[in-house]
């Protein structure tokens, strides 16, 4: 009784924290700077800006990896991103997407007066409640979501996350106690068939987010290597 008791405890104490914390939380944070490795082989980075301006906040993104084999160039991907907050409530998304010579986008607005988000992106085109958040795992709170907008397409992903617990992860030679969650399509696919399927560590000290792994022809592992505040 007294061990159920006290994993309750833990349960209500970590959520509580989760539920009162928001992008201001982030605050102080200028630059992320994550490594991007399939097989553990690196093949490309990951960075986040952020600044401020009055009430408004800038989290700018750049990523960009190559998949080659023997040689040859398989996969040129690049991507670019713009979030963009006013007292603490997203107001405006932009992202730009290449993979090899396809392009993928992502237009995203507040409407005031609906109170909703105007997207017109490559994958969707439409409205869709505020209550939504862009798929960017900088952003500790996407843990309480069950729908997500893709960051590439616009795509709109329903999703269930599990809490897996705390965990040590060791990188670049320092030791963080990580909280770590799984994300996976809310749909009736199987997990292997799953569009969504993705493991995800945060710092259970700042919420920071640590690292991400997932399966797709190939174990993909981004890690964070940098962060200044």
């Amino acid at each position: 009784m007294k061990r159920i008791f006290f994993l309750i405890s833990i349960f209500y104490v970590f959520f509580l924290s989760f539920s009162i914390a928001h992008v201001q939380h982030y605050k102080n944070i200028k630059y992320l700077e994550y490594e991007l490795f399939l097989n553990n082989k690196l093949i490309g980075s990951h960075i986040f800006n952020f600044n401020r301006k009055g009430n408004a906040f800038y989290v700018d993104s750049s990523g960009k990896f190559i998949v080659s084999k023997l040689g040859v160039k398989l996969m040129d991907y690049k991507t670019k991103t713009q979030e963009i907050y006013k007292d603490g409530k997203l107001i405006k998304f932009e992202s730009t997407t290449f993979q090899n010579d396809k392009e993928k986008y992502v237009n995203l607005n507040l409407n005031e007066k609906k109170q909703t988000f105007d997207i017109n992106a490559s994958s969707f085109k439409g409205e869709t409640a505020t209550s939504l958040m862009i798929g960017s795992w900088w952003n500790h709170q996407i843990v309480q979501k069950t729908k997500q907008i893709s960051a590439i397409s616009g795509r709109i992903i329903n999703q269930k996350v599990k809490f897996l617990g705390k965990e040590k992860v060791m990188l670049n030679d320092k030791e963080y106690e990580a909280l770590h969650f799984h994300f996976l399509s809310d749909d009736n696919k199987p997990a292997n068939k799953k569009k969504l399927n993705i493991h995800v560590w945060y710092d259970s000290k700042n919420l920071l987010w640590l690292k991400s792994s997932y399966d797709k022809l190939g174990k993909w592992e981004y890690r964070l290597k940098k962060a200044n505040f």
